[in-house]
């Protein structure tokens, strides 16, 4: 039995701790000499990740110096480049000519009074064989004309720059994530703003017991939706929710609420609009992306980038550092990237063997620029977070990069939520608690994860949320408090036990989506053609939160609770260990940081004096999921202390805990006294 107050670190062991890569130790070194290589190719032989290698939005793009404006853009086939704007009737004018200087850069400047504040801009460019209109690659602000629907650059040079008021707050020894999207985040159907956001939901966030907030979509996107997967302009904040101004007022307001603020960086592809985004920039295919067919993702209709080539590695450094430095963002959940470290995106392979994540499928260049981004991050922001969304399990992602690893702080638990999804394809009766445990602590020790039952995929079109798996057509008739019905019971029961458990054995943070907390039902489906245009889907319905006379508000109430557990304990310092798995009579314990959890899982039978072996001592009931403020049934005493009793098993003298346990009940315990 492990000592409750001597817990097994929960701290990240050396990559090569891994047996299983013994085979592999010379392709982790490789690894590591190629960053270390492209590191100083991109410096110049220096090393220094912070000069030119990361901060080419310093230089390229538009930016007023004295009494003139200087354009630069990277356009290596351009034959010519004019600036237009409305002040040249939108022609170009040899006023507004760039000239060509040493390795396809192009300059152009312009007095102080050609330009302002909010005027509308855009490139010409012109090459052998034809010509094209762009948005500069590094354009700060694009906005929509709403009567024509065109989009343009805008000057975004304000009087009165934005003053910081807040300090971003201390890194948390644990992340516990609320992943938003500014535009859902209001109930009426449309598009929200950082304002109302910033009003609004700050406050909601901060009730709930989340301590970071993880903003979808910022990147400007040319069709909502994409739900912002799709980005054109890499460094611009989307202007449908707001401007630069207002984006970075919510930052600040985040922080002074105590709220550290990610946003998702997609650097795994890019959207294959050409007027509005990189595709055929300067008249060729593979600028920014790679040649012919590896160039376009065959399941997403978008560009791939090309990783080995040097201007694209500091286009996309400059822009991890810009979003730290411009918006004082605290870090980045990095999209798509199982898609960036294979050849083929990991589309049809379910990843068994060891040697799939050291095969020629692996796209080297993907690897090395991962890596760079996460040195470039944290040497900017030492204190900022970078998660990794990766499907396929690649070793090493969230491992040092002196271990041959790529960097993250973390990666996502995926294999969390697929299992529980999984699982509501069997009646719960028959859940093989055996492989749910597996399944909630199977995690690489050398890495650090953050786990969830459901994010924002989850509930895309064609899917649904946990709690509309669980309860099916009685979200539309049967959610109000009081009165039988038995379905609805069991959903809440279980959505409730469910959350408890990730959350119990997470491995090192916790991430929910906005609504899902309460149950939010339905689906996520942004307005689009198939269906008629409708923002019924893209919002998030907090009337059904507030409601004091619906379930929904007894789940929220729940997560709250819960929620308080990492908080005011060690949780995370430590890993969960295991106690017991009864698949008879449907019960999983566990303990974590001097807490044990038990979970009746049973249907139909309550168990009384059910034995649970626990270091001696007293144990008092602190979290009760079937608790009536949490929409329970009351079956057990608030705060309930129970002692351990000495008990011959096995020919030794154990202590025992003996339990009433409701059905569909979990229960979490502290010890509160020795025995």
């Amino acid at each position: 039995m492990p000592d409750l107050f001597s817990p097994i670190p929960n701290s990240p062991l050396p990559l090569d701790a891994d047996p299983y890569l013994g085979p592999f130790a010379e392709h982790l070194h490789r690894r590591k000499m190629a960053v270390h290589d492209r590191v100083l190719t991109l410096s110049g032989g220096d090393g220094d990740v912070l000069g030119p290698m990361s901060s080419g939005h310093e230089y390229f793009g538009l930016h007023r110096q004295g009494d003139a404006w200087v354009m630069r853009e990277w356009a290596p086939n351009a034959r010519e480049v004019f600036l237009l704007h409305p002040g040249s009737g939108w022609r170009p004018e040899e006023a507004f000519r760039l000239t060509r200087l040493e390795g396809g850069q192009w300059e152009g400047r312009f007095p102080a009074e050609a330009l302002h504040h909010e005027m509308p801009y855009r490139l010409l460019i012109r090459w052998a064989d034809g010509e094209g209109d762009r948005i500069p690659a590094y354009a700060r602000r694009v906005v929509q004309d709403p009567d024509n629907g065109i989009f343009n650059a805008q000057v975004w040079y304000p009087d009165e720059p934005y003053v910081w008021r807040h300090e971003s707050p201390p890194r948390p020894d644990a992340a516990l994530i609320y992943e938003s999207h500014v535009g859902m985040a209001v109930e009426e159907p449309r598009v929200g703003t950082f304002a109302e956001f910033r009003r609004d939901m700050l406050p909601r966030i901060v009730a709930a017991g989340y301590n970071t907030i993880q903003l979808m979509a910022i990147q400007e996107h040319p069709y909502y939706g994409s739900f912002g997967y799709h980005v054109s302009n890499f460094f611009a904040v989307s202007s449908r929710f707001g401007t630069p101004d207002e984006f970075k007022a919510l930052i600040d307001a985040a922080h002074g609420h105590g709220l550290r603020v990610i946003m998702d960086l997609v650097h795994s592809h890019a959207v294959r609009n050409e007027v509005e985004g990189l595709a055929r920039f300067d008249g060729t295919p593979y600028q920014y992306f790679h040649h012919g067919e590896r160039g376009l993702h065959p399941a997403w209709d978008s560009c791939c980038f090309d990783y080995g080539k040097a201007e694209v590695l500091h286009f996309l450094l400059s822009n991890c550092r810009f979003w730290l430095d411009e918006y004082h963002v605290d870090g980045f959940r990095f999209d798509g990237i199982t898609s960036m470290l294979y050849h083929h995106h990991g589309l049809g392979h379910t990843f068994t063997d060891y040697e799939e994540y050291f095969s020629d499928t692996v796209d080297q260049d993907a690897v090395t620029y991962l890596a760079l981004a996460n040195r470039v991050v944290h040497a900017v922001r030492p204190d900022a977070v970078t998660v990794a969304e990766d499907v396929s399990g690649m070793p090493g992602l969230a491992a040092p990069a002196q271990d041959g690893g790529m960097g993250f702080d973390y990666r996502l638990a995926m294999g969390v939520t697929d299992m529980w999804f999984k699982m509501l394809d069997l009646p719960d009766e028959d859940w093989p608690l055996g492989h749910v445990w597996h399944e909630l602590t199977n995690r690489r020790q050398d890495e650090r994860t953050i786990a969830y039952v459901e994010c924002h995929d989850q509930a895309l079109v064609g899917g649904q949320t946990l709690i509309f798996r669980l309860l099916g057509p009685i979200m539309y008739d049967g959610m109000h408090k009081g009165g039988t019905n038995l379905e609805r019971d069991r959903g809440i029961a279980l959505h409730k036990m469910i959350r408890l458990a990730t959350l119990m054995t997470a491995g090192h943070g916790y991430l929910t989506f906005m609504g899902n907390e309460f149950g939010h039902p339905e689906w996520i489906d942004f307005p689009r053609e198939g269906n008629q245009w409708s923002y019924h889907h893209a919002r998030r319905l907090w009337s059904l939160r507030d409601d004091p006379e619906l379930v929904f508000h007894v789940l929220a109430d729940f997560d709250q609770a819960m929620l308080k557990l990492p908080r005011e304990t060690d949780f995370f310092r430590c890993r969960a260990q295991f106690l017991t798995v009864d698949e008879e009579r449907r019960v999983l314990a566990f303990e974590r940081a001097g807490l044990v959890a038990v979970f009746n899982f049973h249907p139909t039978l309550s168990h009384e004096f059910y034995p649970v072996e626990v270091l001696p001592g007293s144990y008092e009931e602190i979290l009760d999921t079937d608790a009536p403020e949490f929409g329970g049934f009351g079956r057990l005493l608030a705060g309930h202390r129970h002692d351990t009793m000495l008990e011959n098993s096995a020919g030794a003298k154990r202590a025992i805990m003996r339990l009433y346990l409701p059905t569909r009940t979990a229960i979490v315990l502290r010890r509160v006294a020795l025995s």
